[in-house]
């Protein structure tokens, strides 16, 4: 089956070398460290373009019933399920691209603080002065029940500094916020800050990123390529590299 994969997208590739196409993919920015190699990587081989734009996972499918244009949609599973229910998303082109955990981040050079039990990462989080992380995005509801479960998120409401990615993990690397709760792929690819750890295995939770290709799509076939793409073995190691995991059978 990989191997047939492999061979439909070299001979889209082939095909299209003369007709190249742009593909619009609207995707959760939580898979784009991974995206930024295998993006070009998909572009050279068969000459088309990925025209990427990243939002916070929850924006994915509210852009598309709104009327966002795009080719292929990365989104949570439920999220592309519920657009395949509404009919903008193809249902045989559903797919689970991949998983990650969440972490923690210091500033780069700070001090590594052990967080790989509860009790490590309760004591790390209340001598902290503040916790950055993505109140509006699908991790933000991870941290809020793992404090609520650690019994500190009264006491951490007022540390709490809800952003942006790109405004948190900043925060962390200029030193105006100590620690940072985010997925994994985001902490490790950003320059200023260090990974410290995963969250303890009771709090170990995988958010998912499923994808489809949409109803209305203009470059469906040339869509499905890059999504197969993606799905591919080749693509293993470059997840692996950078933090994420394949979803299991």
């Amino acid at each position: 089956m990989k191997f047939v994969i492999a061979c439909a997208v070299i001979a889209i590739g082939l095909t299209q070398a003369v007709n190249a196409a742009d593909v619009k993919l609207l995707s959760s920015a939580a898979i784009k460290p991974a995206l930024d190699v295998l993006n070009p990587r998909f572009e050279s081989a068969t000459k088309n373009k990925v025209v990427t734009r990243y939002v916070l996972t929850p924006e994915v499918p509210k852009l598309v019933e709104s009327g966002e244009v795009f080719d292929v949609a990365i989104a949570n599973p439920s999220h592309i399920d519920a657009l395949i229910k509404s009919n903008k998303i193809v249902a045989t082109s559903r797919a689970e691209v991949l998983r990650f955990g969440l972490g923690v981040g210091v500033r780069s050079g700070a001090n590594k603080l052990a967080v790989g039990t509860s009790d490590d990462l309760r004591k790390a989080l209340l001598s902290s002065k503040s916790v950055a992380y993505v109140g509006a995005g699908s991790s933000g509801p991870f941290v809020t029940a793992m404090l609520a479960k650690l019994g500190i998120l009264e006491d951490m409401k007022p540390k709490l500094r809800p952003g942006s990615i790109a405004q948190n993990l900043s925060a962390v690397a200029q030193g105006d916020v100590e620690l940072v709760i985010m997925p994994v792929p985001l902490i490790r690819g950003f320059k200023g800050v260090d990974f410290a750890g995963l969250m303890p295995p009771e709090y170990r939770d995988y958010l998912v990123l499923a994808a489809g290709v949409g109803s209305s799509a203009s470059e469906s076939a040339t869509g499905q390529a890059f999504l197969s793409y993606l799905m591919a073995s080749h693509a293993d190691d470059v997840f692996t590299s950078a933090g994420y995991e394949r979803v299991p059978k």
